[in-house]
């Protein structure tokens, strides 16, 4: 076992964890974080993505020690005093969901987007997003409510 210690949406944690567990599962399992969907465990589909001292990762291809002394922010971590996240909210009120299994990793990695780019055309937006696989939506919704939220941030 190996001692971690690290801030997760807001909250120091501090565990033992086997050294090959992944950051998906110690978020999930250890923690509560359901919102980390594990959709592949290959990196392929984006469902688990997080942001790890900033930075957009997939957190099935992180293991739990690799984010030790970091600052992890799940989809559970974005919403503020009970406000949805911009992002968030212009998945909401754009319907940029189908099944919604995508759509913590979606948001998570439109957040990163923004952070990088706050006024992306559509072509950036779809660049941005495409390490993140949605079978359900056909993309079009989740696209314009990237473009909202950008508007909204602004």
């Amino acid at each position: 076992m190996t001692r971690i210690s690290l801030t997760v949406d807001g909250a120091k944690v501090s565990d033992d964890v086997e050294p090959r567990t992944l950051l998906v599962h110690y978020l999930r399992e250890k923690l509560g974080k359901t919102g980390t969907v594990i959709g592949c465990d290959t990196s392929n589909c984006g469902a688990c993505t997080v942001h790890l001292n900033g930075t957009s990762v997939k957190s099935c291809n992180v293991l739990a020690v690799q984010a030790d002394g970091g600052e992890v922010t799940t989809i559970e971590g974005l919403a503020k005093d009970g406000q949805l996240h911009p992002v968030q909210e212009a998945f909401r009120e754009c319907h940029g969901l189908q099944c919604g299994y995508c759509t913590p990793g979606m948001i998570m990695q439109s957040v990163a987007l923004l952070q990088e780019n706050p006024d992306p055309t559509e072509e950036e937006i779809r660049l941005g997003l495409e390490g993140n696989l949605c079978r359900c939506t056909g993309y079009h919704n989740i696209v314009r409510a990237v473009k909202t939220a950008a508007g909204a941030q602004s």
